[in-house]
């Protein structure tokens, strides 16, 4: 798979202020005028001007020249007119709108982290008290991980990424969603069926279950109202979470412990159900995380100019 990674994010809010102080303490470098870096991806989220939160592009890494041809080719077999330029093809994604730019980009080179020693049943790892306990810096996430768009055509959707990008399918959620990868990570994009587009989340990788939870704590303490869902674990993915509200209504989820399928490898993708579609285990899933508050709001605007 000549993809690789996300490389950005562009979100569309209608009060940049106040979401780029959000990401500002949530951990991403603020690189001025609304674009933030993570520690090893770069600049990986950029906030602009939009009448309501959405999505207005995704970046998408590939190696080289031939895999931007690739890329052009399926979507031009696709019918979705693709603008390139050799170093890079966008698209436009066909029902929300959002543009789509496959680009030429490094591979990320993520830093080993030593494992985190756990005790355990007859299993002395560590001595002392817990390292996860013992940490003071602030929590910097390492790499947008994925992000999750609602869509209300989730067949078109899925046919742009899988058969006009070049995304895999890793699983299923029902006929409700699907969870596309473009590199080893088991999602990078899932697609959810939703009475109007929206951009629901994006995800933020850090090192283990403490700081996933460090994160969220300092993020809570003074605005409990950012609180959306966690600490838990999902089945599809099998990461820790915990999701924040951002001031426009995105949420942004700390993650930890993702699946990872190499490349050669053979993956069927399963079908999940019900609650295990959403989680392993963890608090239920309030009503706002399938359905936000804003939906309504959402759904009146959807139609206005995207900036």
């Amino acid at each position: 798979m000549g993809m690789h990674r996300l490389t950005r994010v562009t979100m569309g809010v209608p009060n940049v202020a106040e979401t780029i102080a959000y990401y500002s303490e949530f951990g991403l470098t603020h690189l001025g005028d609304g674009a933030f870096s993570t520690r090893e991806g770069g600049e990986q989220l950029q906030v602009r001007h939009a009448v309501s939160r959405r999505v207005l592009e995704l970046g998408v890494g590939v190696d080289d020249a031939d895999d931007v041809a690739r890329a052009a080719s399926r979507l031009d077999r696709l019918g979705v007119a693709g603008g390139t330029d050799g170093t890079a093809v966008t698209a436009i994604e066909p029902v929300s709108g959002f543009t789509v730019r496959v680009e030429i980009a490094p591979r990320i080179v993520q830093r080993p982290v030593p494992a985190t020693p756990y005790n355990g049943p007859g299993r002395i790892e560590r001595f002392g008290r817990a390292p996860g306990v013992l940490r003071e810096d602030p929590i910097r996430p390492k790499k947008l991980g994925h992000c999750v768009v609602g869509t209300t055509d989730l067949e078109a959707t899925m046919g742009f990424f899988t058969e006009g990008l070049g995304f895999k399918v890793s699983d299923y959620i029902g006929n409700k969603g699907a969870f596309l990868r473009c590199s080893v990570d088991h999602h990078n994009v899932l697609a959810l069926a939703a009475p109007v587009n929206f951009l629901h989340h994006t995800s933020w990788q850090v090192d283990d279950i403490d700081d996933v939870g460090r994160g969220a704590a300092a993020m809570l303490a003074g605005n409990p109202e950012r609180h959306v869902w966690g600490l838990g674990r999902h089945y599809a993915g099998s990461n820790f979470f915990w999701y924040l509200k951002d001031p426009a209504g995105n949420f942004s989820e700390y993650y930890a412990d993702m699946d990872c399928i190499p490349e050669d490898e053979i993956w069927t993708p399963e079908v999940f159900e019900g609650a295990q579609g959403l989680f392993s285990w963890g608090p239920p899933p309030p009503p706002s995380f399938l359905e936000p508050d804003d939906l309504a709001a959402l759904m009146t605007g959807q139609h206005a100019p995207s900036r």
